[in-house]
């Protein structure tokens, strides 16, 4: 397969967004980051900023033609509207298509997860179509986990460090996957420069598989301070989340995300036959050095 030198990304002011055009930025490559609306972020020296209009498949044909792909970091509310960008990449000519994944793995997910995953799964398998039907346009997905970032900035694994506390399910001993940010943004450069060996897959990475538990005991350490936990039952997180779900609640998400990790038994550490972590030539990482460096930032 060809080399791919342009990429566009949608959804680059966002937090994986951010990381994600840095990195690739830095790795060379022509970056065109699209947005709907002006941006008052700082994009890396070097990026293009458009702004364009998603409603317009003419538009957005226009837009990807001279792009190799298209990495799409769109939020969840627009994960559907993927479907109509995915025709203009293959009518523009475009090589490869990365969709809005890079969490859950949407291809093994179950039960009620799966229902508020619904929109990306109908995404993957579009995509899975598509490339078949047009053998030069090819795809790829990308599970990380929970971002590790995000267990200590929005308190996704239960622990708050503003103040000293941690809601543990069940035992807390359930091993989950979990990726940083900036390890995200490297994978997502790392199939790209490979696109060869990276085409027409969903692929699983993670920075670590670790509990809550595991975690309490390292912030605590750090933080030179034991936490004040808090245990509760996650059939009753997962009923709450079911609950949500109903009635159409986008809250649901977190809930049915932390018992779908967090439960005893749940099983969804990332399996090493099942890692690209290798493949990827992704680093091993500490996560004392890593867990330390995002507690530095998120206290200044």
């Amino acid at each position: 397969m060809s080399k791919i030198n342009t990429v566009a990304i949608i959804g680059g002011s966002g937090n994986v967004g951010a990381h994600v055009t840095k990195e690739l930025v830095a790795a060379g490559f022509s970056v065109t980051v699209l947005t709907r609306q002006p941006s008052t972020v700082a994009f890396p020296p070097g990026a293009i900023v458009r702004r364009i209009d998603f409603d317009s498949p003419e538009r957005l044909t226009k837009v990807f033609s001279g792009q190799d792909a298209v990495v799409s970091l769109i939020a969840p509310g627009g994960i559907g509207e993927q479907k109509k960008v995915i025709d203009a990449a293959i009518d523009a000519g475009v090589k490869r298509f990365l969709p809005s994944e890079f969490g859950v793995n949407t291809r093994t997910a179950t039960g009620a997860i799966s229902k508020a995953l619904a929109a990306k799964i109908g995404v993957t398998e579009y995509l899975i179509t598509k490339s078949k039907e047009n053998p030069s346009f090819t795809w790829t997905g990308l599970s990380t986990g929970v971002f590790f970032d995000w267990v200590i900035t929005k308190e996704i694994a239960g622990i708050s460090i503003r103040n000293k506390s941690a809601t543990i399910f069940d035992s807390g001993n359930e091993l989950f996957q979990t990726t940083q940010l900036s390890t995200v943004a490297k994978a997502v450069s790392v199939i790209l420069r490979h696109p060869g060996k990276t085409a027409n897959t969903y692929l699983s990475v993670a920075s670590f598989n670790v509990s809550q538990n595991g975690l309490v005991s390292l912030v605590g350490d750090l933080l030179g301070t034991s936490l004040a936990l808090t245990h509760v039952k996650s059939h009753q997180v997962q009923e709450e989340g079911e609950k949500r779900l109903a009635t159409g609640d986008p809250s649901c998400f977190i809930k049915l995300l932390q018992a779908y990790n967090f439960a005893d038994g749940a099983g969804h550490a990332l399996k090493l036959e099942e890692s690209a972590n290798h493949l990827l030539e992704l680093p091993e990482e500490d996560i004392r050095a890593v867990l330390k460096d995002l507690l530095s930032r998120f206290q200044e």
